[in-house]
């Protein structure tokens, strides 16, 4: 293990460089990476480029076999519990925003469980994933740890989306039961990001970018990295990304990696996406990472529309969400007016089974490695 950093090691990438590079990428450069056993991040960066959307037809089938043979015909599902809308950031595009005039709610111990009672009735989910705006004074590691002693025994797999915490956090909250952290870096480009983070500890890119090595240092067993589709150009971005994570790998090469690319998606508030990204473009870019790493595990939540999630079963995606509220205590708590986002994939639990079902897929309710182990 280094006892460097990817918050040092960023500071050797140029964003208008990198940028710059990948739009350069011709044909050639992507049928190169095609036809490799292995690639590298120039790999990468020509599969995510303009010069590689005549090529979609045989990525899709190349990530369809690489899906297959790490994770043969399975598809895992999890879900979401919303544990608190309370945020002291002023993220711009974010519903939770603190000066959003919304009721600001944390679930007591009893809402808590009165949520877990109702995701049981929904389907037979084993894999739960606790979710908080970031509030560290109110609803901290204290809290999360506690609400993870409370859902334990209801299932089998605890993952969390939670402000960015110490390094000790981790640990502490990985011995209460937590088997994996999922934190969104937003946007890699560091000149940029105060611009959507003005205020509020969201605002601190380092201390965000450095929360995954402190999270490696305390032998989580699962980190999952993503950014936010629409804030800046995406290939740059996701390239950002593959860098961070191949740096993570490298480093802590026993913890387990997961990545996903959430869109933008309407919200309480004013904020418009500065790039659109569409679903071909998002395709190419589930293809790229499936390609350029057979083993990351890749979700797709519920802010994509049932055709697509449909379409993509089997393509690249290992995870999907079902039945998600976005709004603490949203499924059986509080009417769904407090929403994060607007969800777009609106079907239950049991019309998602169906159709992953029909397509030829068996779906896993729990973690893989538990399901191997019990």
């Amino acid at each position: 293990m280094t006892s460097a950093n990817f918050k040092q090691q960023i500071t050797e990438y140029n964003w208008n460089s990198l940028q710059s590079k990948i739009y350069a990428k011709t044909p050639a450069d992507v049928e190169t990476a095609l036809r490799k056993e292995k690639r590298n991040i120039d790999d990468f960066m020509a599969l995510v480029s303009p010069a590689a959307v005549p090529y979609l037809e045989p990525m899709a089938a190349l990530s369809r076999k690489y899906t297959r043979q790490r994770f043969g015909n399975t598809i895992q599902f999890y879900i979401p519990l919303y544990l608190t809308n309370s945020c002291t950031n002023h993220c711009v595009y974010c519903g939770f925003n603190h000066n959003n005039r919304i009721h600001r709610i944390i679930l007591s111990d009893s809402q808590i469980m009165q949520e877990v009672e109702a995701i049981k009735k929904t389907g037979d989910f084993r894999h739960i994933l606790l979710v908080t705006a970031e509030n560290p004074r109110d609803a901290g590691a204290g809290y999360i740890e506690n609400a993870i002693h409370l859902v334990k025994p209801y299932f089998s797999s605890i993952s969390i989306e939670v402000q960015p915490l110490k390094e000790q956090e981790y640990r502490q909250l990985s011995g209460a039961g937590m088997n994996a952290v999922y934190c969104y870096q937003e946007t890699y480009r560091r000149e940029r990001y105060r611009v959507y983070h003005p205020r509020g500890m969201k605002s601190k890119f380092d201390w965000r970018l450095d929360a995954f090595d402190r999270m490696g240092k305390a032998g989580v067993h699962k980190i999952g990295l993503g950014v936010l589709i629409g804030l800046e150009d995406w290939r740059t971005d996701v390239t950002m990304m593959a860098l961070h994570l191949r740096y993570l790998q490298k480093t802590y090469w026993k913890t387990r990696y997961s990545v996903s690319f959430p869109r933008i998606r309407p919200h309480e508030g004013l904020f418009q996406p500065n790039v659109i990204m569409s679903d071909k473009e998002l395709a190419q870019l589930i293809f790229a990472y499936r390609i350029f790493d057979c083993d990351i595990e890749i979700a797709l939540s519920t802010r994509e529309n049932e055709n697509f999630r449909t379409n993509m079963t089997g393509l690249g995606i290992t995870s999907l969400s079902a039945g998600s509220r976005t709004d603490p205590g949203g499924y059986a708590v509080y009417t769904r007016e407090l929403e994060q986002f607007a969800i777009s994939d609106n079907r239950s639990p049991d019309e998602v089974y169906a159709a992953v079902k029909q397509q030829g897929y068996e779906v896993v309710w729990k973690d893989w490695d538990l399901k191997l182990q019990s």
